[in-house]
């Protein structure tokens, strides 16, 4: 399991930030996610319990030490869990691969009011990689022979948009082939890499601007209210539904709101350089009927 980072400290984040991809970050992206309903997993013992969600038993009696696990059901002597303890345990791994310290988990699930199966729900609504695009994975050779375009400083730039997140051994995760190829393309029009970089930097900018403007209108118009009403429990399935519901609408609505946007630059500056065209037509026409002076 990661180890704790300090109080209220977050030690990694999952998509690479503009510091560059951290150990958390490739952790996250090496392992499977333990999502998905717990299953019938009522009156468990311990070690049944371990088995259940891939941790060991020394772990799972750490958590319960920490507050971050509620106590079994004892019966005879011996500690049963249930459906609870294990969705509250993948949720724990969960948000400790995103890069949460246990201070900070124990905090978030304090004010859940006890609803791990909730709680798990939510970050699964939030984090669920159906919409993201697949990965590949490359080497350093392979980066260094297919693109002897880039120099050191470029190289530190693909890493620093998270396009290039380190596995460890050589190995790197290439966040989306279809920027990669998108940036092929562009190159080969015969745009410097450099620029083609700092145009991507920037674009990265103004799309995570965008992303954090859709969040906060879904928590000020959605779960701040539903907050207010004490969270009601008849409403849950509601307020998750509508997270993937504005995951799939956010992208469609940037997209439509892109076209026309370039659609109109494109027009206006189609308008100037016909008009700067016409002005140089008009120069060299000018040019070529001027009398020739005299010699001497």
């Amino acid at each position: 399991m990661p180890t704790d980072g300090p109080s209220g400290a977050r030690v990694g984040s999952r998509n690479g930030s503009q510091g560059g991809a951290t150990e958390a970050t490739a952790r996250a992206s090496s392992t499977p996610r333990r999502t998905g309903a717990p299953g019938p997993t009522a009156d468990l013992t311990v070690e049944q319990l371990a088995l259940a969600v891939g941790m060991s038993v020394r772990n799972i009696r750490h958590h319960h030490s920490r507050g971050l696990l509620p106590p079994p059901e004892v019966r005879k002597r011996v500690g049963y869990y249930t459906a609870d303890h294990v969705a509250r345990l993948r949720l724990i791994a969960d948000l400790q691969a995103d890069g949460f310290n246990l201070a900070t988990i124990k905090r978030m699930l304090d004010a859940s009011n006890g609803s791990a199966t909730r709680m798990l729900g939510l970050r699964n609504a939030l984090m669920d990689p159906a919409d993201h695009e697949s990965s590949d994975v490359v080497t350093g050779e392979d980066i260094r022979t297919q693109r002897r375009e880039l120099s050191a400083s470029d190289l530190e730039l693909v890493r620093k948009l998270g396009l290039l997140i380190p596995l460890g051994g050589d190995r790197f995760e290439r966040a989306s082939p279809a920027l990669v190829k998108a940036y092929e393309e562009v190159v080969a029009l015969g745009i410097p890499p450099s620029a083609t970089l700092v145009l991507a930097e920037r674009l990265r900018r103004d799309c995570k601007s965008i992303a954090r403007r859709f969040l906060k209108l879904y928590t000020d118009e959605l779960w701040e209210p539903f907050a207010a009403e004490g969270q009601p429990e008849e409403r849950w399935d509601e307020m998750l539904a509508t997270i993937g519901t504005l995951r799939a609408i956010a992208p469609e609505v940037l997209l439509a709101m892109f076209h026309l946007c370039i659609a109109e630059e494109f027009e206006a500056t189609s308008a100037k350089l016909l008009d700067d065209q016409v002005k140089r037509s008009q120069v060299a026409a000018r040019a070529r009927q001027a009398p020739a002076q005299p010699s001497g």
